[in-house]
């Protein structure tokens, strides 16, 4: 065997252990959810059941907690999304002494850990009355998505040819509207990308919504998900399982609606030429 063909087993090794690390918790997840005896073990179910579907498909344990999810993920990402977008708008089509200074500082606050800012934002949130409110959470998750979601749709709005503004600006149109009009719909895969990143960061975040909301009817899914660890190291597994299944569907759904943009191109093919 030549050097070249065990590099190349080696690595296929090396892909498929990295891929069975990532499928097993999945496998898990989707044959403990109809396993009548599941445990932590990945194994066949002996027989096939929705007892556990049943067990939490009610207002309490999911609907309500979804509801909540989808109430501040959904506010709080059409919220970064929109000031993201205006925020990138100048620094992406204005040159200014102050842009890179201001870019630096975006990117220095995407490094601060949120356990290190909580406890001030806590002290604010009381202040203000805006602890234990949907609202407030929601501008704290739109706050800490905006660094990064800045960065990314400057990047993005760099792709969008100046010549097709300057074309709109000449038939009267402001600032605004060609950043409506032009610039926003041509950069639609950037604008999808942002999207969905900021909403799975939002919806997989546990500390924040723990930190800020105290009433249990307002806890959103991610948080309720705890309450399938009991007392003394119990956990209903199979419940547990079933409710992951149900916690991931906003996701994916979300996904799968915007995937042609994510596949899109700019398509601007000869649209600043002659």
């Amino acid at each position: 065997m030549t050097r070249s063909r065990r590099r190349t087993l080696a690595a296929d090794a090396g892909l498929l252990v990295t891929a069975a690390a990532f499928a097993l918790p999945l496998l898990w997840v989707l044959l403990s959810a109809v396993d009548p005896h599941a445990g932590l073990r990945v194994r066949v179910p002996d027989g096939v059941t929705l007892d556990h579907f049943d067990a939490i498909l009610t207002d309490e344990v999911t609907f309500t907690p979804l509801r909540n999810s989808l109430i501040l993920c959904g506010g709080a990402t059409a919220l970064t999304v929109a000031c993201a977008a205006l925020a990138a708008y100048p620094l992406s089509r204005f040159r200014s002494r102050l842009n890179r200074p201001f870019l630096l500082t975006v990117l220095f606050a995407t490094s601060l850990p949120i356990t290190a800012i909580m406890v001030p934002v806590y002290a604010l949130f009381v202040r203000v009355n805006l602890i234990d409110t949907l609202q407030g959470t929601i501008f704290f998750f739109a706050a800490s998505q905006l660094p990064f979601a800045i960065w990314l749709m400057k990047n993005f709005m760099d792709g969008v040819p100046k010549e097709l503004e300057e074309a709109a600006w000449t038939d009267g149109a402001s600032s605004f509207q060609s950043l409506l009009r032009i610039v926003l719909p041509l950069m639609g895969p950037g604008v999808a990308v942002v999207t969905v990143f900021s909403f799975v960061m939002m919806w997989g975040n546990f500390f924040v919504p723990f930190m800020l909301l105290l009433t249990p009817d307002q806890m959103p899914a991610s948080v309720s998900v705890n309450e399938f660890f009991g007392n003394r190291g119990m956990v209903a597994y199979g419940q547990l399982a079933a409710f992951s299944i149900v916690y991931s569907t906003p996701v994916i759904l979300l996904y799968v609606l915007i995937s042609r943009r994510l596949g899109g191109g700019f398509a601007l093919g000869g649209a600043v030429k002659g």
